[in-house]
């Protein structure tokens, strides 16, 4: 195909929502353009969030991860959209589009107004953002920095929009990666950052009222804050379970924040897990993998909604077994995946 291909056009059903795509674009990137909100995380083909069946029509993948979609998924015709381009007129099958007339998508610089340690590897960096330039997000959704070269580094916000305004971050130093190396060493507070966003499709689904099951590693906690702040903001009281893990009990960098939490939210339960605690942390609490933790005390998940955040081994193990062995419902598992520039590298 050629730059000057007339555009092919995309359905997605069941919704019947259609949108055109561009020889030369993803089509997630038309979708986005568009105002079409498709299901993403990565962007990067790393962590399959995108991933849905093609009904009908043709595309091409670019580079992606075997862990993403697999050579049985591309086999039955699944696709992921971030990576794949039309080569014919598309239908696609995903029940998480929302409706045209989405957030709008921005680019703007950014004031570093705190940068405040919360643990041996963890920074939460408050984000000051322009005066006179509104920036709107959904609870859960992402910003990426655009650094100096035009690489990108993506990071959830941890405050819902209410609570402002600027924007929550939180950073967890990846020894020889170049932006966090950068927040660790010689960024100040006052120093400009330019930002995009927002994007992904991680936010609460308020149209079900199942009861739900939060699920963080690390700082994939920091998504489930801001979603948190919004159940309480706008008075939503589905029960819910957050599981925090880490491998020690310092990495869970905000617990004296959730603990506050469950005293004005009495809906809202809450099991840290450690996985590698060492004799002098004392830690007297759940143990293991946290994945294996909910599985432990939810063997049926089947009227559940999961929320999962975190590294991609955690988010995908849970993925596998929660909808396996405790029958939670596929369409019913949102996640977003922390891949890190080391883990969007092709295979």
């Amino acid at each position: 195909m050629t730059g000057s291909a007339s555009p092919f056009t995309v359905t997605v059903e069941p919704s019947g929502t259609s949108f055109t795509a561009n020889a030369d674009e993803t089509l997630l990137a038309a979708g986005i353009r568009q105002g079409v909100g498709l299901p993403y995380g990565c962007k990067d083909g790393a962590c399959g969030s995108c991933k849905c069946k093609m009904l009908s029509g043709s595309v091409v993948h670019a580079n992606f991860q075997r862990k993403a979609l697999s050579v049985e998924e591309e086999s039955a015709q699944f696709v992921l959209t971030c990576c794949a381009t039309a080569h014919s007129d598309i239908v696609l099958e995903s029940r998480q589009v929302t409706p045209a007339g989405a957030l709008p998508i921005k680019k703007m610089p950014t004031r570093v107004s705190k940068l405040e340690k919360v643990s041996a590897d963890v920074v939460l960096m408050q984000l000051q953002l322009p005066a006179n330039d509104a920036f709107a997000f959904r609870a859960g959704q992402y910003i990426e920095f655009i650094l100096r070269d035009g690489a990108r580094r993506s990071y959830s916000m941890a405050n819902a929009p209410h609570i402002g305004p600027g924007l929550e971050i939180h950073i967890r130093h990846m020894p020889g990666g170049r932006f966090t190396d950068l927040v660790f060493g010689s960024m100040k507070e006052k120093d400009i950052l330019r930002i995009e966003g927002p994007f992904g499709s991680f936010f609460l689904r308020e149209d079900s009222d199942k009861p739900m099951v939060f699920l963080a590693s690390g700082t994939g906690f920091a998504p489930l804050k801001a979603l948190i702040e919004h159940m309480q903001h706008c008075g939503i009281t589905r029960p819910t379970t957050l599981y925090w893990g880490g491998r020690r009990p310092g990495d869970l960098y905000m617990n004296d924040w959730v603990q506050a939490q469950l005293a004005v939210m009495p809906h809202l339960q809450y099991v840290p897990v450690v996985s590698d605690a060492l004799p002098e942390d004392d830690w007297t609490g759940r143990t293991g993998f946290v994945h294996l933790a909910v599985l432990q005390d939810f063997p049926d998940l089947s009227s559940y909604q999961v929320y999962a955040c975190g590294a991609p081994i955690v988010v995908e193990s849970a993925r596998s077994d929660f909808t396996a062995k405790a029958h939670l419902p596929a369409d019913e598992y949102f996640a977003d995946s922390f891949t890190s520039a080391a883990d969007k590298a092709t295979s």
